[in-house]
C-alpha cells in the first residue's frame, strides 16, 4: 500500500472523528436542559412519593400536594434568588458557582432554621377560609393556587423576567377564591394594598439605592485622597449594614418564630451596627494599606460586605419565601387530616424539607439564567454599585414595616439595580450639560460616553415592568381555570 493511500485513509478517519465528536458536542449541548428537567421530575416524584408515606391516610390530595409544592419551590429557586444573589456575581464579587454555593446553603438555612411554625392558610388574607363550602372546595383552590403560581413563575423564568413569587401565590389564591366562592369572599381591601406594592417597592427600592450611590460618591469616590476617605466611611457603611440586615432578618425571617415588631429590631440592630463599624475600622485600615489611591481600588474594600449582604439576603429570603411554596402545602396538608379548614396551621418539618431542597434545586439547576441577567444585563455593577442595592433592600424593608406599607422583596431588589443605573443615567447627562461650554473636544468626548453609556437596558426595563403588571391577573385566571379542571379529576 503506498504512502499516498494510508495518508488518505489517516485524513479520512480524522474527518470522520471529527464528525462524530461535532455530533456528540450538538448531543450534550442540545441534552444538557433535559438533565435539569429529568432531575426536577425527580424530585417532584420524591416529594409526591414522601408524603405517601409519610402521611397516614396517603391522601391523593397531599401527594398531589407534595408534587406542587417541590414544583413551586423549584421555580421559587430559579426565580427568585437571583434577585438575591444577581448583584454579586454582576459585581465580579462572586463567581457563579460560589454564589449558588452560598445562597444554597443560605436559602436551605433560612427555611429550616427560621421558617416559621406557623403561617396563614390563605396568604394575605385574600379569602376567608370561611368563604368555602367544604374542606374539599378548599383543598382544591389550594392545589389551584399552588399549581397556578409554579407555572407562572416557571413561565417568567423562560423568558428572563424576574417576577415577585409572593404576588404569583396572590394571584393564585384570588383566582381560585372566586372561582369556588365568588367575587363577594375577596378582601378587596387587601387586593388594593398589595397592588399598591407593585409601585411603592421598586420606588423605595430604587430612591435608597441611588441615594447611597450618591452618598458614596461624594463621601468617597470624589475625594482628592479617595483611599483616606474610604477608611473613614467605609466602617460606618458596614456598621449601617449590620444593622440593617440585623433588622431586616428579625422582621422578615426572626419574627416567624417570635414577636419581634420594628422597635424591638431597632433596638437589636443598632447596638450591633455601632460595633460592627468599631471592629472594621482597623481591619479596613490594614487592607488598604499599599492601595493606589484610584476608583478601581475602592472595590476591593466593598467586596467582602458584598458578599455578606448577599449571604445574609439570601438567609432571609429562605426563612420568609418558603412559605411560598410549603404554605398552600401545610394548609392542605392539616386539612385533609382534620376534616376542618382553618386560618392557620402548623407546618410539619417534612413539608419544610421538601420546600427548603426544591428552592435550593431549582437555583443549582436553572438558577443561573436570572442571575446573570439580574446581575449583568440590566446595568452594569461594580461591588460598590452592588452594595448600595444590597443595603437598600435590607433598609426599604425596614422603613416599610415602620410605615405599614406593603412591599415586595423582589420589586425592591430590582427596583435598587434601576435606581443605580438611573443615577448614573443622570449624572452623565449632568456632565454633558455641565460641559456645553468648554471646548469642542470635550464636549464630543461627553455626548459619545452618555450615548455609549445608556446605563440601563429598555428592553429589560420593560420586560420585567410588564411581567409585574400582570403576574396577579395572570396567576389568577390561570388559577381559575386550574381550579375548574382539578375539580372534575380529584
Amino acid at each position: 500500500m503506498s504512502s499516498t493511500d494510508n495518508t488518505y485513509r489517516w485524513k479520512t478517519l480524522d474527518s470522520d472523528l471529527n464528525r462524530v465528536s461535532r455530533v456528540e458536542s450538538a448531543t450534550m449541548f442540545v441534552s444538557r436542559p433535559l438533565v435539569g428537567v429529568g432531575m426536577s421530575l425527580l424530585l417532584i416524584g420524591l416529594a409526591a412519593l414522601a408524603a405517601g408515606m409519610v402521611t397516614t391516610q396517603g391522601s391523593l390530595y397531599v401527594v398531589v400536594a407534595a408534587a406542587f409544592g417541590a414544583y413551586m419551590a423549584l421555580n421559587i429557586g430559579a426565580n427568585d434568588v437571583a434577585n438575591n444573589m444577581g448583584p454579586a456575581v454582576g459585581a465580579k464579587a462572586l463567581s457563579m458557582m460560589g454564589a449558588i454555593a452560598i445562597a444554597a446553603i443560605c436559602e436551605s438555612a433560612g427555611a429550616l432554621l427560621a421558617g416559621g411554625d406557623v403561617v396563614s392558610t390563605i396568604s394575605k388574607g385574600i379569602v376567608s377560609p370561611a368563604s368555602f363550602a367544604s374542606p374539599e372546595a378548599f383543598i382544591v383552590a389550594m392545589l389551584a393556587a399552588l399549581l397556578s403560581a409554579a407555572i407562572w413563575v416557571n413561565l417568567a423564568t423562560w423568558i428572563g423576567a424576574p417576577v415577585s413569587t409572593t404576588h404569583s401565590v396572590v394571584g393564585g389564591v384570588l383566582g381560585a377564591g372566586v372561582a369556588a366562592a365568588g367575587f363577594s369572599a375577596v378582601s378587596w381591601s387587601t387586593m388594593g394594598a398589595i397592588a399598591a406594592s407593585w409601585v411603592i417597592s421598586p420606588f423605595m427600592g430604587g430612591v435608597i439605592a441611588a441615594l447611597m450611590l450618591a452618598f458614596i460618591n461624594l463621601a468617597i469616590v470624589y475625594r482628592p485622597q479617595r483611599i483616606e476617605a474610604a477608611r473613614t466611611w467605609v466602617p460606618a457603611l458596614i456598621g449601617v449594614m449590620t444593622a440593617a440586615f440585623t433588622g431586616y432578618l428579625a422582621i422578615k425571617g426572626l419574627s416567624h418564630v417570635a414577636d419581634i415588631g420594628v422597635g424591638t429590631a431597632l433596638a437589636i440592630a443598632l447596638p450591633l451596627g455601632l460595633i460592627a463599624g468599631i471592629i472594621s475600622r482597623p481591619l479596613i485600615r490594614v487592607q488598604s494599606q499599599g492601595l493606589p489611591d484610584e476608583e478601581k481600588s475602592l472595590n476591593a474594600l466593598f467586596r467582602l460586605p458584598l458578599v455578606v449582604s448577599a449571604a445574609l439576603l439570601s438567609f432571609a429570603h429562605g426563612a420568609n419565601d418558603v412559605a411560598n411554596a410549603v404554605g398552600p402545602l401545610a394548609a392542605i396538608v392539616g386539612t385533609d387530616a382534620s376534616g376542618l379548614v382553618s386560618g392557620q396551621v402548623a407546618i410539619p418539618l417534612w413539608v419544610m424539607v421538601i420546600g427548603a431542597a426544591g428552592i435550593s434545586f431549582g437555583l443549582i439547576l436553572f438558577g443561573p439564567k436570572l442571575i446573570r441577567m439580574v446581575g449583568n444585563q440590566i446595568t452594569k455593577l461594580n461591588p460598590m454599585r452592588a452594595y448600595c442595592v444590597a443595603l437598600s433592600a435590607a433598609v426599604t424593608v425596614i422603613a416599610a414595616s415602620w410605615l405599614g406599607l406593603p412591599v415586595s422583596s423582589t420589586h425592591i431588589a430590582i427596583g435598587g439595580i434601576f435606581g443605580v443605573g438611573f443615577y448614573r443615567e443622570w449624572h452623565a447627562e449632568r456632565r454633558v450639560r455641565r460641559l456645553k461650554k468648554t471646548r469642542r473636544r470635550d464636549r464630543t468626548m461627553a455626548q459619545e460616553e452618555r450615548r455609549r453609556r445608556k446605563l440601563v437596558r429598555r428592553s429589560h426595563f420593560l420586560t420585567i415592568i410588564a411581567a409585574w403588571l400582570i403576574t396577579v391577573p395572570a396567576a389568577a385566571l390561570l388559577s381559575a381555570a386550574t381550579s375548574l379542571i382539578l375539580s372534575q379529576l380529584l
